[in-house]
Formats: C-alpha cells, sequence, structure tokens
C-alpha cells in the first residue's frame, strides 16, 4: 500500500510540473505574439517646457589687454590641470592594494611620489591599515618613482633587479 501512495504522489507531482511547464510555454507565446501584432506601446508625453525669454543687451567692447588680465586672473585662480594618474604598481613593492591607497590620497602619479617624503608615506600606508605599514618598505619607492617619472626605464629595471622585496639587499 505505500509503495502505490509513492508511486501515486509521483504521478501527482510530475502531472503539476507538466501543467507549469504548458502554462509557461503559453504565457511567452502569447506575450510574444503580442509583441509581434505591434500592439500600440503607451508612452507618457510630457509638455514641453515653456518658452525661455532671451533678453539681449548691448556689450561694450572690451580692450584686449583687459580681456588678458580676466583670463590670467582667472587662471591664478583655478588649481592645476588634472593629470592622467601614472601606474604606481610599476614601484617594486607597491601592488594594487597599495596604489589605491597612494591614489586617495592624492599621491598619483610618480612624480608626486618622488616628491613625497618616505615618512609620509608610511603614515599614509600606517593610517589606511597598520598591516600595509608592516608588510610594506617604502624607502626606495621616491627613489624608483624619480627614475620613472624622468622616463628612466632602463635605470629604473636595473635598481629594480638590485631590490628584493622593495628593498636594497
Amino acid at each position: 500500500m505505500g509503495k502505490v501512495l509513492v508511486v501515486l504522489l509521483g504521478l501527482v507531482l510530475a502531472l503539476a510540473a507538466v501543467v507549469l511547464f504548458a502554462w509557461l510555454l503559453w504565457w511567452l507565446w502569447k506575450r510574444h505574439e503580442g509583441e509581434a501584432e505591434g500592439r500600440p506601446i503607451e508612452i507618457e508625453v510630457k509638455a514641453p517646457p515653456p518658452a525661455v525669454e532671451v533678453k539681449t543687451e548691448t556689450v561694450e567692447a572690451v580692450p584686449l589687454a583687459e580681456r588678458l588680465a580676466a583670463v590670467a586672473e582667472v587662471e591664478a585662480e583655478t588649481p592645476a590641470k588634472l593629470v592622467a594618474p601614472d601606474d604606481l604598481v610599476v614601484i617594486e613593492g607597491i601592488g594594487p592594494k597599495i596604489s589605491g591607497v597612494l591614489q586617495a590620497a592624492g599621491i598619483t602619479t610618480f612624480a608626486q611620489l618622488a616628491d613625497t617624503a618616505v615618512s609620509r608615506i608610511e603614515e599614509i600606508l600606517e593610517a589606511a591599515d597598520p598591516r600595509l605599514r608592516r608588510l610594506a618598505n617604502p624607502v626606495t619607492w621616491p627613489e624608483q618613482a624619480a627614475l620613472a617619472a624622468g622616463g628612466q626605464w632602463d635605470a629604473l629595471e636595473a635598481l629594480q633587479n638590485e631590490l628584493k622585496g622593495g628593498r636594497k639587499g
């Protein structure tokens, strides 16, 4: 009797699965059929904004010297042009995580890294994650960065061949 009950339960579940599958196919077919028939798509159309009234004024001619002086004043007040960041991972001892930490601290180029004191780099690493300070030794990073900033790739490679884990050794 127990086996018959298990077989009947299995048949009922199988039939339910077939019915569900058939309904899903029917639903997808009807949905696709509606798209193929080209039923109109409802689109909400917003009213255009009211017309803007343009006021025109007569502008006096400004001498070239005054315009150049104004441009120079604005340029003096604006920050330096943005520089594309360098791939700091080129420096031996800097991986993707440390590169991200340095970039977050504003050190994004080889020149900036070369001009940063080792003690400042250590502070940045310590503030980001004390483990980074214990794992990384930034003593040679400014020297390597100066070579990279100057485009002295052969000298950088020679220096890196002398390093062991970023340290002179």
